[in-house]
């Protein structure tokens, strides 16, 4: 297995974080396919280790070499250890640093500690998915597989990362979303026949599961990308749902939306916002490793200027219903003080949905009125 070395060195010294590093690591394989399943579930581990807690780790000047820090990475992260790999080392002393895994001056937002999301970042959260129906039948082919499986709620089930679920369950009796994301559907409270716009819809996450809480609702979705649009269209025919109004522009050039949208109006709009993805760095550690922190001035503008432009689309008493993956303020809160200002919403609720004590990402939701 010393071909092990060579690969995970190759990864590691050309993986530069412009794309994800589980995008970069499929097509690392498809480039070497004598690469098996298990070898590839060890450089996965190793890669990804590292990301998480390399910058953290501190080992004597005898021991610091790279093959032991890869070694204890893997400790750090309590994934498995294959000793023919390191039957030429001796077993590192480490010391892991949580404070310099992320070492930026960066204000989190209210709800969520430093300390406890920089230890998150060191395992892989759990895979989460919501049932729409047929939960019985899930649960019995789950049980039947003895796949391992925590009710979150009545309809959240909890399953280990990785669990093959996609060839076992009925396509259409659920979807693959985080804890936290299912949560913000406690914020929409839509009435029947209500007009609502998903502003950047995405993979349409948020779209589907107002569908399937409030399914009169009339829905019209944007994003400027047009094959993301098709995938929301797709994934609406699989559950079953009325095609959505699809819109392709940019929500945070105002004039575009004004061509778009004219003098159209809306009970309630949703706004996932682009963001730094923060609450989800714990499965995608490479982000962690390789954020930029001037980046969050730009997310913040282009935050805050999407939020006031589709605010000008709400009926009076409509709300918006402001969403990040972040954990950041300036990301969060100062964005809601921004449109506050800019537009004279005001607040009615926020919550920073921590998920972190369930292994789930953190959320950001505020909803704010039109008076």
């Amino acid at each position: 297995m010393r071909y092990i070395w060579q690969h995970i060195r190759f990864i590691i010294d050309n993986y530069d974080g412009s794309v994800p590093l589980a995008h970069f690591l499929k097509n690392y394989y498809k480039q070497n396919p004598k690469l098996g399943s298990r070898d590839r579930k060890i450089l996965g581990n190793m890669a990804y280790s590292w990301y998480r807690c390399n910058r953290g780790l501190a080992l004597p000047e005898e021991q610091n070499t790279f093959e032991q820090r890869i070694w204890a990475g893997l400790l750090a992260c309590d994934l498995p250890v294959h000793d023919v790999l390191f039957a030429d080392y001796a077993q590192p002393e480490y010391k892991l640093d949580l404070h310099l895994l992320f070492q930026h001056t960066v204000d989190f937002s209210q709800g969520i500690d430093r300390e406890q999301w920089q230890q998150s970042m060191l395992q892989q959260p759990s895979l989460f998915i919501r049932i729409r129906n047929d939960k019985n039948k899930i649960i019995s082919i789950l049980s039947e597989q003895k796949i391992p499986f925590e009710f979150i709620s009545d309809n959240c089930l909890s399953l280990p990362n990785g669990a093959k679920i996609d060839t076992l369950l009925p396509p259409d009796s659920y979807v693959v979303q985080d804890a936290s994301s299912q949560q913000t559907g406690q914020y929409f409270a839509a009435q029947k026949n209500e007009r609502w716009y998903d502003c950047c819809a995405g993979a349409g996450g948020k779209s589907i599961l107002l569908k399937d809480m409030y399914p009169s609702v009339q829905l019209t979705v944007s994003d400027r990308r047009e094959s993301i649009l098709h995938n929301l269209h797709d994934r609406f025919r699989l559950y079953h749902h009325t095609q959505p109004v699809g819109k392709l522009t940019d929500a945070a050039d105002k004039t575009k939306l004004a061509v778009t949208f004219g003098s159209q109006l809306f009970d309630n709009i949703i706004c996932d916002a682009p963001c730094s993805g923060s609450g989800t760095w714990a499965r995608t550690p490479e982000q962690l490793y390789f954020f930029d922190p001037s980046s969050l001035e730009q997310f913040h503008n282009t935050q805050s200027a999407i939020a006031a432009n589709v605010a000008a689309y709400l009926k009076p008493g409509g709300r918006l219903i402001y969403i990040t993956c972040s954990v950041f303020k300036r990301e969060n809160e100062a964005v809601v003080a921004s449109v506050i200002k800019e537009t004279g919403l005001v607040l009615h609720e926020s919550k920073l949905i921590n998920g972190i004590n369930i292994k789930a990402d953190c959320m950001y939701v505020a909803v704010l009125k039109k008076l």
